[in-house]
């Protein structure tokens, strides 16, 4: 820790192997994280809202339950107990989620959600850039092998949208929609690496109950500014829709993560999330209120995905 007090606050390199108490195995919550998250796409496709909108509520109601769950187990007071520098780092991450969230939701607007999911997944490349700058928690070779098979994999897919122009009546605008989908790649990357920092010192609940209270007002600040955007007044099906994203892609998915970061190097933890893009993959294929079938170039993308995964997380 002492090693690199400029940075955002390093952690300790053999923090990853020491012994914690902890209820549940990290990787079991990631393989939970995956799943829920995989949802996210597919249900997003269904809403008729706005994706600023989409992610403000999405934030709001996560809040409200992490709220809840605070009062239950008696650490509302926990919030009192931060340090002002913590506190700085939690607003940072809280902005970094709420762009994320507002550019990744845009993107599914223009391309596929195949294309669009397998793309913010790159993260963990720019996750093992910033947590070897400013954590100095570098990648080993072999999981630096696995990342950039995943991102070769991820690349397939987008070279195909931007060479075939994605959904039906889009056309050009799913390269756009997949520059959206990287850029949140990179927002989340600064989230996920703050996010391990702090994981060492704060509660999981205490921690995301501040960054997701953050985000999610930014973003209903964005929303209400903008004249475009209509933050209320949503058929009933959105607002449904709405509380799934909290309560599964958002509660059990992200939240599963940042449990996980306290355990595991950011690199590896978001590795594992490009499983993500399999699922929500199959499901947009099976749901016939989307019926998105899958091109060769997203099956030979999803394929090297997979293998980058297995490749990188090996040593974890």
């Amino acid at each position: 820790m002492m090693e690199a007090q400029h940075t955002i606050g390093a952690v300790p390199r053999d923090s990853a192997q020491r012994t914690r108490v902890r209820p549940w195995p990290p990787g079991f919550v990631l393989l939970l994280a995956v799943a829920a998250m995989s949802w996210a796409g597919p249900l997003v496709r269904f809403a008729a809202a706005s994706a600023l909108a989409i992610a403000a509520w999405r934030l709001i109601f996560s809040v409200v339950l992490i709220g809840a769950i605070l009062v239950v187990r008696g650490q509302g007071a926990a919030l009192r107990t931060l340090s002002g520098r913590e506190w700085r780092l939690a607003l940072a991450s809280g902005a970094l989620l709420a762009a994320h969230f507002w550019s990744w939701i845009a993107s599914l607007e223009l391309t596929t959600v195949a294309s669009s999911v397998v793309l913010v997944s790159t993260q963990p490349v720019f996750v093992a850039a910033f947590a070897s700058l400013f954590l100095r928690e570098r990648a080993s070779r072999r999981q630096w092998a696995g990342i950039l098979v995943a991102v070769v994999g991820a690349a397939v897919v987008g070279w195909g949208d931007g060479r075939i122009g994605g959904r039906e009546g889009i056309d050009g605008a799913a390269f756009l929609g997949d520059l959206l989908a990287i850029a949140g790649a990179v927002f989340a990357a600064g989230y996920y690496v703050i996010g391990r920092s702090l994981r060492q010192r704060l509660d999981l609940w205490v921690y995301v109950g501040v960054v997701y209270g953050v985000a999610a007002g930014l973003l209903a600040l964005a929303a209400t500014a903008s004249p475009s955007i209509q933050l209320f007044g949503h058929p009933r099906g959105d607002w449904w829709i709405f509380l799934a994203l909290a309560a599964g892609p958002m509660m059990i998915g992200h939240t599963g993560v940042n449990y996980a970061l306290r355990y595991l190097p950011a690199h590896v933890a978001n590795l594992a999330v490009l499983g993500e893009p399999v699922g929500a993959t199959l499901i947009a294929w099976l749901l016939p209120g989307i019926g998105e079938t899958p091109t060769p170039q997203v099956l030979a993308g999803g394929a090297l995905i997979g293998a980058g995964v297995v490749l990188g997380a090996r040593e974890e």
